[in-house]
């Protein structure tokens, strides 16, 4: 298990300085995706609008649900001791694609403005058939950028094709980012115990949502599932010994559906504000507030007439709950602060010091989509070509992952990863004050 004494809050400036030299992609190409038909700013959403009465904020309250001990302990006990990270990364075993190797198809997804200045395409043999979600780093789970030694990337997917039974399993893609020029990964299936540890099953959601919090990884649990988040400890994971596609205790040992290993969930936090309750279907780590909070953002439709919610919960800080959300004795936990947005279509949503920045999906004529920045006093959007554009942001990017350490914010669209400066966000995305 990682040593607490490694969480130690500190500077690497000269590693950093060397995992960030290089030069920005050469994506000029990029623009000639920009449509006559883009849409121009006219109204934006104007000023986040803060939600303060009772009502508003008992519907965000989550209730939190431990895994009982003996049933993690059980399952250890059957399948053998559990890994962490470092384990996971020395069985890498494939490369995701540099920007020059991606195909003009890959690329597309990619953002004209602001630019990306780091981007990878996941291999199409293994990604064929899962649908693309979240993204996290360990620049979340340790202020460093550093987990122990290592710079690491995950990447949340769900099954999105095959047989029924299997549809909507999901998996985190472990990638080890120590190389710029060369990110090796790995995969492990996401777990729920049953049968008191005897037994798992696979977590069935669509990740849009993803943060690592120390040694916790808190993930979103849509529909397919029966919680709101349910999180991992990156300090338990489990190997599987039967390579096959069930998933599980199987004759013989245990089963991944092909996956070497499996992170079996360590609790879950569910809705408990009644029918107005949203699911966070986005979140983010925002490590600018005291103590470090979770951001989270409501999907709302693309062409609907209501804005989507945005708040956040507060982490923990009492001993024996790293990565945790704070809860009352009870096991309560309430949102600090939430707002509301004008936007729809939300998907990702990111917060830094006063400003939230939203990710929206295409909508009427646009073919692409838009990032907004927006605080309590206005609102700015990304613009590019004459400057009366907007539409210009990734296709589909549903979670945004702010590496504090080296300034960047990482998401994925497609099979392409990719990274940018957030203050290239602020460069391109002004905020306008709300007449």
């Amino acid at each position: 298990m990682r040593h607490r004494g490694r969480h130690r809050r500190r500077r690497r400036g000269r590693a950093l300085r060397a995992f960030l030299t290089g030069t920005a992609l050469a994506l000029t190409a990029a623009a000639t995706m920009i449509s006559a038909s883009q849409a121009t700013v006219t109204d934006g959403p104007g000023a986040l609008k803060p939600l303060t009465a009772s009502a508003d904020t008992d519907a965000l309250r989550l209730t939190e649900h431990p895994v009982p001990q003996s049933s993690l302990d059980r399952l250890a006990a059957e399948m053998g001791p559990p890994v962490g990270v470092g384990a996971v990364l020395g069985d890498a075993d494939r490369t995701l694609r540099d920007a020059v190797d991606c195909t003009g198809a890959e690329r597309r997804a990619l953002p004209v403005t602001p630019a990306a200045t780091r981007a990878y395409c996941w291999n199409t043999d293994d990604t064929r058939g899962w649908r693309p979600g979240a993204v996290t780093t360990s620049g979340d789970a340790d202020d460093d950028g550093l987990w122990g030694a290592r710079r690491v990337i995950l990447s949340g997917w769900s099954r999105s094709a095959g047989p029924a039974a299997d549809r909507g399993l999901a998996r985190v893609a472990f990638v080890d980012a120590g190389r710029p020029n060369r990110l090796a990964y790995t995969w492990a299936l996401l777990a729920v115990p049953v049968d008191g540890g005897r037994d798992y099953r696979g977590l069935v959601s669509h990740v849009s949502g993803m943060v690592w919090s120390q040694d916790k990884l808190l993930v979103t649990a849509d529909d397919g599932d029966r919680a709101a988040l349910y999180v991992y400890d990156v300090n338990r994971i489990q190997r599987a010994t039967v390579t096959g596609e069930a998933v599980g205790r199987v004759p013989g040992g245990w089963s991944a559906h092909g996956h070497r290993y499996v992170l079996p969930a360590v609790a879950s936090y569910r809705l408990g504000g009644g029918a107005d309750a949203p699911h966070p279907a986005t979140v983010s780590l925002d490590r600018s507030t005291t103590p470090d909070s979770l951001v989270a953002g409501e999907w709302t439709l693309d062409d609907g007439d209501r804005g989507a919610r945005l708040w956040r919960y507060a982490l923990d800080t009492a001993p024996g709950r790293a990565g945790l959300l704070a809860a009352d004795g009870t096991g309560s936990v309430r949102a600090t602060e939430a707002y509301r947005t004008e936007l729809n279509g939300v998907r990702g949503v990111l917060a830094h010091g006063s400003s939230w920045y939203v990710t929206r999906a295409a909508a009427g004529d646009e073919r692409r989509g838009t990032l907004w920045r927006q605080d309590a006093d206005g609102a700015g959007v990304a613009t590019c070509g004459s400057g009366d554009r907007h539409d210009c942001w990734s296709t589909g990017t549903e979670s945004l992952s702010y590496w504090a350490a080296t300034g960047e914010v990482w998401t994925q669209s497609g099979r392409v990863l990719f990274s940018l400066p957030l203050a290239s966000i602020d460069r391109t995305a002004p905020r306008r004050a709300e007449q």
